[in-house]
């Protein structure tokens, strides 16, 4: 049996950005996209925490150390510039490896700095 766990969550980041001529996905600073193990064009859930909306997409890596989380294609649609979002990604785990999983959890600040972190090992 495979079961569905958070592998890893980047909490309250604030939207940077939003074009809605782009192709889709969702742009993430490269650092804070590695910081959690998310990579490109990876599936994403993302919950809009001042409106409200849910979405699925892909992570598009952004310039690293920029604190960009911008949103594009229709997703632009579902947010503004200023919305904390969360983003966050699910594993399959058999019960054995669930019982010891522990996302990669970051919470960042206004400028989308990280501010709190677990499930990291030693210098992630």
């Amino acid at each position: 049996m495979q079961m569905t766990i958070l592998k890893s969550k980047i909490h309250r980041a604030a939207v940077t950005g939003a074009s809605m001529h782009y192709e889709g996905s969702m742009t993430i600073a490269e650092d804070l996209a590695e910081k959690v193990g998310l990579l490109p064009y990876e599936k994403i859930l993302v919950g809009n925490m001042g409106n409200g909306e849910r979405f699925e997409t892909y992570v598009i890596y952004g310039k690293r150390g920029s604190g960009a989380i911008e949103l594009n294609g229709a997703t632009a649609h579902l947010g503004k510039i200023g919305d904390r979002v969360t983003i966050m990604n699910f594993g399959q785990y058999t019960p054995e490896e669930a019982a010891t999983h522990r996302p990669k959890v970051i919470r960042l600040d206004e400028n989308n700095q990280i501010v709190a972190s677990h499930g990291l090992t030693e210098g992630e």
